[in-house]
């Protein structure tokens, strides 16, 4: 059997347990072998730079991630300076070997909807499956409908692994909590705690490096942004 790669594309800025929650149900829908976070250094769907570092956005993800069975932190995009495209991404994990059905992006239904603006589409489809999560506020049928052309590449998550052979889409239904880094970051500006959004290492880490508290906290939220 061949291997199957998760990759999680995100600003992360902060990672919180949304993400964590998309990783582990894609893993487990489409028996996953690994999860790759990577951050990235600029979102290009984005309004504005992100509010925390490069630097300290890996970092965050790396303890969050700590002591996950599968799952690791990669730093493909913050080292390459500009904005960050997920097709550029596929292409340099394609050109380390990974062949495009092993690899299996993930994303919130919410950030599908706006595939059709992603650079390079449609063929960025042809670089990777795409396993689409549900997420609160935005259900998978409605990110359909908002790309009718591709319901065609929809597969039930049971013909993951197939080798060879077009790229899918797989819808994974799922129950992700309602967390987003916009009102992670409103809650520290309001100096309110966020435990109950991060993991316990992440949210020492933002209280140590007083993370969020003086940033400008209106820019739109793009936590997932798949461009």
């Amino acid at each position: 059997m061949s291997r199957r790669l998760g990759v999680l594309g995100g600003t992360f800025d902060p990672v919180h347990f949304g993400h964590l929650d998309a990783a582990d149900a894609a893993r487990a829908a489409l028996e996953l072998d690994e999860v790759l976070f990577v951050p990235s250094h600029d979102s290009p769907h984005r309004t504005g730079h992100p509010h925390a570092t490069a630097f300290h956005r890996f970092a965050l993800v790396a303890l969050a991630i700590d002591r996950r069975a599968g799952c690791r932190v990669s730093d493909l995009e913050v080292r390459r300076p500009g904005q960050s495209y997920t097709v550029d991404t596929l292409r340099r994990l394609q050109a380390a070997g990974w062949p495009p059905w092993q690899l299996y992006f993930i994303l919130g239904a919410d950030a599908f909807a706006e595939i059709a603006t992603w650079r390079e589409f449609p063929a960025v489809i042809d670089r990777a499956h795409f396993a689409v999560v549900a997420r609160p506020g935005t259900t998978i049928e409605a990110a359909l409908a908002r790309t009718p052309g591709l319901r065609e590449r929809v597969r039930p998550a049971a013909h993951a692994g197939v080798t060879g052979g077009p790229t899918a889409i797989f819808l994974v239904e799922a129950d992700t909590r309602d967390v987003s880094s916009t009102a992670i970051r409103a809650r520290l500006a309001a100096r309110q705690p966020i435990d109950d959004l991060v993991p316990p290492a992440v949210a020492r880490h933002v209280a140590a490096h007083h993370l969020y508290v003086e940033s400008n906290l209106h820019g739109h939220d793009e936590d997932n942004p798949g461009t």
